[in-house]
């Protein structure tokens, strides 16, 4: 399983530890990922995803799961978030044509 947040794409970095002598020697920096489950309210069930924590605040802050991935750009999304978008997508164009 790659280290990458599966709504934003935030993924490992790398950069130098740079000691008081300046000496440097390569680090990697860790994006702050968390195994949550988060509910779509228009499928009516629990989708269990791999995000970090600066995306949970940002779903969140959106107003849930379904208000994050319709703002969110493709390229960004994994592909089960993608899936997981047009799944929501599709659902909404039916209640809103019934």
């Amino acid at each position: 399983m790659s280290r990458t947040c599966e709504l934003t794409a935030k993924s490992v970095m790398t950069g130098n530890n740079v000691s008081h002598a300046n000496n440097r020697t390569r680090r990697r920096f860790l994006p702050n990922l968390v195994n949550v489950t988060l509910i779509s309210e228009a499928l009516n069930q629990n989708v269990r995803l791999r995000v970090s924590a600066n995306a949970l605040r940002s779903v969140e802050h959106r107003g849930g799961l379904d208000a994050f991935l319709a703002k969110a750009d493709e390229k960004e999304l994994s592909q089960r978030a993608r899936l997981l978008k047009k799944q929501i997508a599709k659902k909404l164009a039916e209640a809103s044509a019934a």
